[in-house]
């Protein structure tokens, strides 16, 4: 994610940067991507499985990257939402809310949980601010050999979390047309606990 940011200027596109990650992540070891990397500039965010494309990046936009390489044959998997410019009142306010509800989700992470009370936890801190039906899918996936495998982090999964299973907690709140924000980890649940095996902070930054 460090070198990702540095690829983002005025005047790029979302294609432009997408089309230069693959080098990035070879760079880095791994043998290619876990997924076509989704690269979203302010908009475009809105939209949580937007393709990269010919948007130029502007000023005020968000600029979101969901990325994940492939490494002797296991997937990572993290998004990151940064600004280009100075945030509306509104974005900044909802990527505190997304922020908040990562770490609240992150923070009950144990053998024993139910995956679906990870979900609520996550859930209950965006609809608590009045954005929950801008939330629109579920918290997490399960990831390994392939970056979707059974079994998932949602309200309908009563599943008890166990010690060796690693899944994604990436809460998101999307407002169609106009903006988006997503923050995503994966979760390895150890026997006390949780080890969160992606680094990279969650602090708000802008990138200009």
């Amino acid at each position: 994610m460090a070198d990702t940011i540095k690829l983002v200027h005025e005047g790029v596109t979302e294609r432009e940067i997408a089309d230069q990650m693959l080098g990035l992540y070879r760079k880095h070891g791994c043998e290619g991507f876990s997924f076509p990397p989704i690269v979203s500039f302010g908009a475009n965010a809105g939209d949580p499985h937007h393709e990269p494309d010919d948007t130029v990046l502007k000023r005020g936009d968000v600029v979101l990257f969901d990325i994940g390489g492939r490494h002797r044959n296991y997937c990572s998997d993290m998004t990151r939402t940064f600004f280009w410019g100075e945030p509306d009142e509104e974005t900044a306010r909802i990527y505190d809310i997304v922020r908040r509800a990562n770490e609240a989700a992150e923070a009950l992470i144990a053998p024993g949980v139910r995956m679906c009370d990870l979900d609520r936890a996550a859930r209950g801190v965006i609809e608590d601010a009045g954005y929950g039906k801008f939330f629109t899918h579920r918290l997490g996936h399960s990831i390994g050999l392939q970056d979707h495998e059974p079994g998932d982090v949602s309200l309908v999964n009563e599943q008890v979390v166990e010690p060796g299973m690693t899944f994604s907690i990436e809460p998101g709140i999307y407002l169609p047309g106009r903006t988006g924000v997503r923050i995503e980890d994966l979760a390895l649940v150890t026997e006390n606990g949780v080890e969160i095996l992606n680094a990279y902070p969650h602090d708000p930054v802008r990138l200009d």
